[in-house]
């Protein structure tokens, strides 16, 4: 590995391209960051579900899949990728050593990445959940200057404690309860009477809640790297959230859309502002690399919000890699890699951030099963490139592994994540899909197109039902 101290994109793609220690992406699926291989010569993926069927170079999906045990989260199949001998014997082919990261982790992960002779290229297990805290971020941002929307720090154990805190701050009747930890609105909770509280309550007594304030808004996030030269902010992306075609929650994430001016000017400017500020206060906290920022965007004015904060890879991290990749020089995620690894650089965070503004239009959609039929999988869309007929019907065009490929708005690149005899089940992620264009309208609509390609894929699939 070159001593060089990298000052340049030309000296960051030259050792990348040169680099030969491993570099490991071990993760349920490979979508968060499919593509980084042809940035990096030495990339691997190992992953769970094999979306490719074995025809993706680059991935490793463990022979030893035979059990048919059930996972309680993503950390525990990411500890058992790593516990696998078909994962053991390519790291050892890979010289037994190497970096890994993932989307999620914990310390059993950092204990299985020590014994396999992997470095984590990912901040600790320990510090990661301290600052996935939401009351931590809400701490964080105030004192970075990044404010959230009008909130309360407490506890409640019954309706009557609630509203004593929202009387106490002026929060109104509309509110939004959060507890500290939690994912795609998993733990976002939507309260407006004593009914609401009566059906979530379980879940949010004996819990620190930070209450909110509704307002009208529109979601967005941004993904950042915080590094020893600055944070590089990435390009703004509009959440697509709730859609019952798509999503069983409410405030669920189910997607993206990124384009040129989906924000007035100002806001666009002030939530990368904010992420910058917060980026650097994460620096202090001794975090580093790359981040997702959720911002709330009011419909009322031009006031932004800080939403939540995601210190890891995240479900956005697919679509910033590929714009920024393929208009603006290089993917983000080299730079996350660049700050764990043993290299010298200085480069100009700045330039390279104007550079990651200017983009086209793409948009994501990640599906879920959102009908209650479950069972076994007999039939799937394969993954590739799909397009899409006059009668709205969609046929197979190629075998794909790499979604830049998508040549207009009727093409479409599908991912599998469950595939023919995989089991079925409701609220299940099913598979993603990458286009060219939005998916969401300015009013917070899905598209029609967005409609057909959800309703076309679901043709797709044929299930052997439980019922039957």
């Amino acid at each position: 590995m070159t001593n060089k101290k990298l000052t340049c994109l030309s000296d960051i793609y030259t050792f990348f391209q040169e680099n030969e220690t491993p570099i490991y992406f071990i993760n349920t699926t490979t979508f968060n960051v499919l593509g980084l291989d042809q940035w990096i010569r030495s990339f691997r993926y190992v992953s769970y579900f094999d979306s490719f069927d074995g025809y993706h170079p680059r991935v490793l999906n463990p022979k030893d899949l035979g059990d048919d045990r059930v996972f309680g989260s993503k950390e525990e199949i990411v500890n058992w990728l790593l516990r696998q001998r078909s994962t053991h014997d390519m790291i050892h082919a890979g010289g037994g050593n190497g970096y890994m990261f993932s989307l999620m982790f914990d310390n059993d992960t950092e204990r299985l990445a020590d014994e396999s002779g992997l470095t984590m290229a990912m901040p600790s297990d320990e510090l990661r959940t301290y600052l996935d805290s939401k009351v931590v971020t809400t701490r964080l941002g105030n004192e970075a200057g990044v404010s959230s929307a009008p909130n309360a720090l407490g506890r409640a154990s019954t309706w009557e404690e609630l509203r004593t805190i929202c009387d106490r701050n002026d929060l109104g009747d509309e509110l939004v309860v959060q507890t500290p930890h939690g994912d795609s609105g998993k733990t976002t909770f939507f309260i407006n009477s004593e009914s609401d509280w009566d059906k979530c309550s379980d879940q949010l007594v004996d819990q620190d809640l930070k209450v909110m304030k509704y307002i009208r808004h529109i979601p967005y996030a941004l993904e950042a790297v915080t590094t020893r030269c600055g944070t590089m902010v990435g390009p703004i992306l509009a959440d697509i959230t709730g859609y019952e075609e798509i999503t069983i929650h409410k405030g669920g994430w189910a997607g993206n859309d990124i384009s040129r001016n989906l924000v007035s000017e100002m806001q666009a400017a002030s939530m990368r502002k904010m992420t910058k500020a917060l980026g650097e206060r994460l620096y202090e906290e001794g975090y580093k690399g790359t981040f997702c920022v959720d911002f709330l965007a009011c419909t009322d004015s031009d006031e932004v919000f800080l939403g939540e904060l995601n210190p890891r890879v995240s479900g956005i991290s697919a679509l910033t890699n590929l714009v920024t990749s393929k208009y603006a020089g290089a993917p983000l995620m080299l730079f996350h890699l660049l700050e764990f690894m043993d290299m010298d650089f200085d480069i100009d965070v700045e330039a390279i951030s104007e550079r990651w503004q200017d983009l086209d239009t793409w948009s994501q959609l990640i599906f879920k099963q959102v009908d209650h039929k479950s069972g076994l999988i007999t039939k799937a869309p394969l993954s590739g490139i799909w397009r899409m007929r006059s009668d709205d019907s969609i046929r197979f065009v190629r075998r794909g592994i790499d979604w830049h490929n998508v040549a207009n708005e009727s093409e479409a690149f599908y991912m599998r994540i469950y595939g023919a005899g995989d089991y079925m089940y409701h609220g299940a992620d099913i598979g993603i899909l990458i286009s060219r264009g939005r998916m969401q309208t300015d009013g917070r609509q899905l598209t029609d197109r967005a409609k057909r390609w959800v309703k076309a894929l679901e043709n797709e699939f044929e299930l052997l039902s439980d019922e039957s």
